[in-house]
């Protein structure tokens, strides 16, 4: 089977908003007190961000070179996150309801910005209506197999018990496999829990019903104007033939339309053409932060979330490369073209966070993000070195009001990275190779490929705390000579050609920092 992919993501980069937390609007009423928007996020507690808060500041987004915007989830919901959905096929009106989706999309295609939405099919929420429905009715309701109840309880009478005293994940001795299953819920609550938590109930996919009304959930989004589906802990719905469905479905309203799925580890069998078109790259992620941090890395903070103090460790260029040359080579190279390449989300600490503040880490990691195959992904405000350690700390308010707060500096540098991205095909579209790889420094060729315009790029980054010069094998551009393609806040160590001699070029690359390079003919 022949594997494509959207083209669109291929040139793509994304700026992934956490709607409750980056910008509000006079234009969108509120209901009654908010949590202050300076003060720390709370687990719970609503800033009141909104849609047309994010409409209203596109200007700076187009500014930082954005061209997709992923969204978390945007549906009715009684949670900050709207990961517990209580209606599918409403807007939640604290964003200012479909009207503000309405006016966003148009706003942004007319800026020829796409916009992804996050779908969370596995679970529901306590308040979505079919599971109400149950609660009210017992064994009398028609959607008690929406669900996987307690059959033996619902016929007995015995109470759905959905709001326990305790709220916290049972104790299931931190297996997260166990977790995810729900394994304990079905006793304590009378129904198959998420993570074992009561206010998710896990939705019964094997239902034709539920397969039909999430199907229809995705159709009309996609019709009403988004170009795609970020899919929420999306293996854990197990049963691949929902997905080949789910792709169908979707794609016949809008053949390009984008379908990235959560998945944190590698999983070839999902990305073969007909389920998803790509993942969120974790183990990418997991890779460049290794590499960059090295000595800053937090571990007090990694070890705040059980995936990433296991993924995440200092390493040095010849295993870097090593990893990356694995993630680019596992999949089919129009999977590669359209991965998610972040760097952290609101599911993670923010990585300034997780590299002990070193905003070198940050830049060179920047550097690698824009240089790399796949679409770069931004978390919202990371550009102006937002902190904050794993969730709730991870979704701070982005301070509009406070722009003394900003790094400036670091915001020049990405505006900088991402124009440089846009500027040259071959750094999204061309051919990846690992020129050099010794002890701290790594060095990779973007070359042109069939179809692609565009200069050959040399992208050198040197993790160690000593200005180093490397001798980089580039034997496919002999006769050609290296010039500076470098943007602001990058220093040029380098005379302003760089001969290829005998096929080999000589790149000297300061501490903590990075040269990009692009060939011509000499």
């Amino acid at each position: 089977m022949s594997i494509e992919t959207p083209d669109w993501v291929k040139d793509a980069v994304f700026y992934q908003i956490f709607p409750d937390r980056f910008a509000q609007s006079s234009r969108v009423p509120k209901p009654g007190r908010l949590e202050s928007w300076d003060s720390p996020p709370t687990r719970h507690g609503f800033k009141g961000g909104d849609l047309l808060g994010v409409a209203e500041h596109l200007d700076y987004l187009q500014d930082l070179g954005v061209t997709a915007i992923y969204f978390n989830p945007i549906f009715q919901s009684a949670s900050n996150h709207r990961y517990h959905t209580y209606d599918y096929m409403a807007v939640d009106p604290l964003l200012g309801g479909d009207a503000a989706l309405r006016e966003l999309i148009d706003a942004a295609h007319g800026r020829a910005m796409r916009v992804v939405l996050d779908g969370v099919f596995n679970h529901a929420s306590r308040g979505f209506w079919p599971f109400h429905h149950v609660m009210e009715t017992g064994s009398s309701s028609p959607y008690r197999q929406w669900f996987h109840f307690d059959e033996g309880a619902l016929e007995a009478g015995r109470t759905i018990r959905a709001y326990p005293e305790r709220e916290e994940p049972l104790d299931t001795t931190n297996v997260p496999d166990a977790q995810r299953a729900g394994e304990g819920s079905m006793e304590a609550f009378g129904y198959r829990a998420w993570w074992n938590l009561p206010a998710l109930p896990k939705l019964n996919t094997d239902n034709p019903e539920v397969r039909e009304y999430l199907f229809s959930v995705a159709e009309h989004w996609i019709r009403f104007g988004a170009d795609g589906w970020r899919l929420d802990v999306a293996l854990e719905i197990a049963d691949g033939s929902f997905w080949q469905e789910f792709r169908r479905r979707v794609k016949a309203v809008r053949p390009d339309a984008y379908i990235v799925a959560e998945v944190w580890h590698e999983e070839p069998r999902y990305l073969q053409g007909d389920r998803f078109d790509a993942y969120m790259n974790y183990p990418w992620a997991a890779a460049v932060t290794s590499f960059v941090g090295g000595p800053y890395l937090d571990r007090r903070v990694l070890r705040q979330h059980f995936g990433l103090d296991e993924t995440i460790r200092g390493i040095d260029a010849e295993e870097f490369a090593r990893r990356l040359e694995r993630n680019f080579s596992v999949y089919d190279p129009a999977v590669v073209a359209v991965q998610l390449n972040l760097l952290d989300t609101h599911d993670t600490p923010r990585f300034l966070t997780i590299a002990g503040h070193d905003s070198a880490s940050l830049r060179l990691a920047t550097i690698i993000q824009m240089t790399c195959p796949g679409a770069p992904s931004i978390y919202y405000g990371d550009e102006i070195g937002l902190r904050g350690e794993q969730d709730p700390g991870s979704r701070g308010a982005f301070p509009w009001d406070r722009p003394e707060t900003w790094d400036h500096d670091l915001l020049a540098f990405v505006r900088g990275a991402v124009a440089a991205r846009h500027a040259n095909p071959v750094l999204r579209r061309g051919s990846f190779r690992v020129a050099h790889a010794t002890g701290p420094v790594i060095g990779y060729l973007r070359a042109p490929v069939a179809g692609v315009d565009g200069a050959a790029t040399l992208v050198a980054i040197n993790v160690g705390h000593d200005d180093l010069t490397v001798e980089i094998d580039v034997p496919e551009l002999d006769a050609q000579v290296f010039e500076a393609a470098l943007w602001a806040g990058m220093p040029d160590a380098n005379p302003e050609r760089l001969a290829i001699v005998n096929g080999r070029v000589a790149v000297r690359v300061p501490a903590r920092s990075g040269v990009v390079l692009q060939a011509s003919i000499a």
